[in-house]
């Protein structure tokens, strides 16, 4: 790996997100209108928000980002840019790492603008401090961007790797904790839902909310931290130069 050429790549997919505004306003905006959405839905039932809204910011940055990386890493292939970058010296993991900066970028703005927008416009009460839960939220939405990296590594198509989602991210959806507490499931669906990360990202994001502290809100973060690793780890031993 060299740190040059992956800031070289995290510089150039930058750039090309600069000219992209239809994606720059998914990545930055949508997650706000949607926790937007789900306040509005429940404005008439107390506490129905405060109880569920921290677990949605865990949810919709992590299916965002997920779209957006795959997607965009995808019709980089196809397009034959990785192809062409492959003949440089610059290797698969200073790709996919090189991604893994601009889009945590992304996360970043991604996690202040919605935690705001949901805690200052929405009205969200979190006990715990704000930077936490924003922490959690960027943290999540990094996963899902590693996870976007590595389903675009199997994908062909833009379709393919939208239809990744059922397997990658709607079992986590389901198993969460956010339909159901995660200690009322039957016991085989319990110990499923701990090895998908989602599930300790809305640990994390309700611990935060709860005002909790220490291992309480930082283990399941750093639960969720290894799966994006291993994930990114993954995605640049899998991925192909050209998609036939």
């Amino acid at each position: 790996m060299n740190g040059g050429r992956m800031l070289a790549t995290a510089g150039r997919v930058l750039a090309q997100l600069r000219h992209d505004p239809r994606s720059i306003a998914l990545m930055l905006i949508a997650p706000s209108l949607l926790v937007g959405l789900f306040a509005w839905l429940f404005s008439d039932q107390e506490g129905v928000f405060d109880t569920f809204g921290a677990a949605i910011l865990a949810l919709f940055p992590f299916i965002v980002m997920f779209l957006i990386t795959s997607i965009t890493t995808l019709r980089e292939r196809r397009s034959g840019t990785l192809e062409r970058l492959m003949t440089t010296p610059i290797g698969k993991a200073d790709f996919i790492l090189g991604y893994a900066l601009a889009f945590g970028l992304m996360a970043l703005l991604q996690a202040v603008i919605t935690v705001t927008f949901a805690v200052w416009v929405c009205g969200l009460e979190v006990d715990g401090p704000l930077w936490q839960l924003g922490f959690v939220a960027m943290v999540d939405a990094l996963l899902g961007s590693a996870l976007g990296l590595l389903a675009s590594a199997f994908a062909q198509t833009e379709f393919q790797a939208v239809q990744f989602m059922p397997l990658l991210v709607f079992p986590q959806i389901i198993l969460g904790g956010l339909f159901m507490p995660r200690d009322r499931m039957p016991d085989v669906l319990y110990a499923i839902s701990d090895w998908l990360p989602l599930s300790h990202a809305i640990d994390a994001t309700d611990a935060v909310a709860a005002g909790d502290e220490g291992w309480t809100v930082f283990g399941p973060v750093l639960i969720v931290a290894a799966f994006a690793v291993g994930a990114l780890l993954l995605a640049s031993l899998t991925l192909r130069r050209r998609t036939r």
